[in-house]
């Protein structure tokens, strides 16, 4: 079982950099893949961000290549997510998601999920 815990989020303005974390519970953590997901209002949830359980590999949707950083600590059960140069659009409830295996940009194949934490750019 893993519990995850998300944190950071909050209102910037457009331009403007945040830092998610996602902390989480269990000796699991270091084998799961770990991804971030984001649903603004009236529209679907939708892949942002997921690293491997080595930091190896990491995946990105098109929307915040370059601009979106993902990280993980091990050590500290935590995934991160840097975001820079925010915009309007970026706005939305972002959710944690652990992964044993599976698609990393599918939601449905995520396993656990933490509660998520609003993010809002204003313009």
């Amino acid at each position: 079982q893993v519990q995850l815990v998300e944190s950071g989020g909050g209102l910037v303005q457009a331009g403007g950099s945040l830092r998610l974390s996602c902390a989480a519970s269990g000796r699991t953590f270091s084998s799961k893949t770990m991804g971030w997901f984001r649903q603004a209002p009236g529209k679907e949830q939708e892949f942002v961000a997921a690293i491997g359980w080595s930091s190896r590999n990491t995946y990105y949707a098109d929307s915040v290549k370059g601009r979106f950083t993902i990280s993980r600590d091990n050590a500290k059960n935590t995934v991160y997510l840097q975001m820079n140069s925010l915009k309007p659009e970026d706005a939305a409830v972002y959710y944690c998601a652990a992964q044993l295996r599976g698609t990393v940009r599918a939601s449905h194949e995520y396993d656990y999920w933490g509660q998520g934490t609003q993010v809002t750019v204003s313009s």
